[in-house]
């Protein structure tokens, strides 16, 4: 076990992704919390003007022109005797797959819902993954400031759909126009929203019981008075029961209503929240569980990111720190590559700035440098420990594009950024065997990362291409090939290419392509893409 005072470090941590639907108030949220922790002085502007100021976790050129997040971002700060590390996710499905394996480095999740909208697709994928893995799950339902659904309708569509049971920790007082605050269950007191102020200051909270007519009917007026006290007694009769318990085990959702627009709400979720959320979690690593507080350091690429810091142009790989203590300087084991290495650069992140670390503990996220040496979901640990994590999954491509480099001057740009891409693990890149770097195929799950690809290349690289979609939508992986893979007889349609590593794959139109290659070349044994 860890000394004391690595055990006290460790407590204090609490890492946690925010995942939403775009648009739902994600990155808003994010930004209150960072103004909260001190993190920054001025929340940025999600959408806007080329001139506004843009939210801090929004670092991509490319997020600031569409108001969108793109790339997840690691956030850490201090707030209440706390280190917090917060993974903000990219909301919109085109990019599932980094916030998939962003949710593998994360404790807990903070699920923004929009009140007029409800559950949206997006939101659902994302709970999945985090009821798959059991962590706890907070519910943060966004604007109320705004037109909403009846929020017991709310409540109802949550546990119907995700099967969990929820626990409203405050109630709303009207929405839109007539949106008076909310009534806090536990403190039995009433945050009370103000207009001319559009929330943007706290207010202290009005400590007053149901039964306190006249107190009420002053607060918020006797026909919001009268439906709060049904809608509250109601919640004490039929809802369910708080329990912190299967909070932590993922089976009961705490929720809370506000807007984090207007800031309002967002200080008692962030101070509840920490209070329920549990420190790091054990983490599985074959068939053994590796608890935060063993004595051996150990951590898992979870993310690897190119050009962040256009002074720097390197590329980082993200760990996050299962157990132990991380000190710089010291020698660790990469498993996968079979050798021991010091991490280069260790630093601890703010978006795309970056801070040097001396020491980093369980719970904690860290940059270190990556020369090349890194794959999505390699183990690091002690030297003499041999530590492995479980594989993060990768999506298979799900569209196909021919890229061909146009200015023959920069082949090493072009093939270099191709490449750097590829190892990022988002963008998949497939080579042509015998055809050098002119031309690559590009396979991506959404096809917005078409846009992301074409930008970075251009912006980041010097780079531009010329693209042609491609009609094929499966990709299977060689397993075993009863001849030379260039020899195989297959399908004019069907494309033979390999991976960064130089593992042989074939990519087809259709399922009938893929009968056809299998009968026309006995022996032939085909692996899904993610099985790899």
């Amino acid at each position: 076990m860890v000394s004391e005072s690595v055990r006290t470090e460790i407590e204090k941590r609490r890492t946690f992704a925010i995942i939403s639907h775009p648009d739902a108030g994600k990155t808003t949220l994010t930004e209150k919390f960072l103004l909260y922790g001190g993190a920054i002085q001025t929340a940025g502007s999600v959408k806007g003007k080329a001139s506004d100021r843009h939210a801090v976790s929004d670092w991509m050129d490319l997020e600031k022109q569409r108001g969108i997040s793109i790339t997840s971002s690691v956030l850490q700060f201090s707030y209440e005797g706390y280190c917090i590390n917060i993974l903000d996710t990219p909301g919109h499905q085109d990019f599932s797959e980094d916030t998939y394996r962003t949710l593998m480095a994360a404790d807990s999740a903070v699920m923004v819902i929009d009140a007029a909208k409800g559950i949206e697709p997006q939101t659902r994928k994302l709970f999945r993954v985090c009821a798959m893995r059991g962590i706890p799950i907070f519910t943060f339902i966004n604007k109320l400031d705004r037109e909403a659904r009846d929020p017991f309708d709310l409540l109802d569509e949550l546990e119907k759909e995700f099967g969990i049971g929820t626990y409203p920790m405050n109630w709303p007082i009207g929405c839109g126009r007539d949106f008076k605050g909310v009534y806090d269950r536990e403190k039995r007191c009433i945050l009370a929203f103000d207009n001319f102020h559009a929330g943007r200051r706290r207010l202290e909270a009005i400590r007053c019981e149901l039964d306190e007519t006249e107190k009420l009917d002053e607060l918020i007026g006797s026909t919001m008075r009268e439906r709060l006290t049904e809608q509250v007694e109601l919640l004490d009769v039929a809802s369910f029961e708080f329990d912190l318990d299967q909070v932590r085990r993922g089976k009961l959702s705490p929720v809370f209503f506000g807007s984090a627009l207007n800031n309002f709400g967002i200080e008692p979720f962030l101070e509840s929240f920490l209070r329920m959320t549990s420190h790091p979690l054990a983490h599985r690593a074959g068939d053994q569980t590796v608890e935060p507080f063993d004595d051996s350091f150990s951590a898992f690429v979870f993310k690897i990111q190119a050009n962040m810091n256009k002074a720097h142009r390197d590329r980082i790989a993200f760990l996050r720190i299962c157990s132990g203590m991380f000190e710089r300087g010291r020698e660790y084991y990469h498993v996968q590559g079979g050798k021991a290495i010091k991490l280069s650069q260790p630093q601890q992140m703010m978006a795309q700035e970056r801070e040097g670390v001396e020491r980093a503990y369980a719970g904690d996220i860290i940059g270190v440098f990556d020369p090349g040496i890194f794959s999505i979901g390699d183990t690091v640990c002690d030297t003499g420990e041999r530590i492995c994590y479980d594989g993060i999954p990768t999506f298979a491509p799900e569209h196909f594009a021919e890229v061909e480099q146009v200015d023959s001057m920069k082949r090493k740009q072009f093939a270099k950024g191709m490449q750097q891409i590829a190892q990022e693990g988002a963008i998949q890149i497939f080579f042509l065997p015998g055809t050098g770097m002119e031309r690559v195929i590009v396979g991506v799950v959404g096809l917005l990362q078409y846009d992301v690809l074409e930008h970075r290349m251009k912006t980041e690289y010097g780079v531009q291409y010329r693209k042609h979609d491609l009609p094929h939508q499966i990709i299977r992986r060689i397993a075993e090939c009863p001849v030379a893979p260039a020899d195989l007889r297959l399908a004019e349609d069907t494309r033979l290419v390999e991976d960064a590593r130089g593992r042989k794959l074939l990519i087809f139109p259709g399922e009938w392509s893929v009968r056809w290659a299998l009968e026309k070349n006995p022996g032939l044994a085909l692996k899904d893409f993610t099985d790899m």
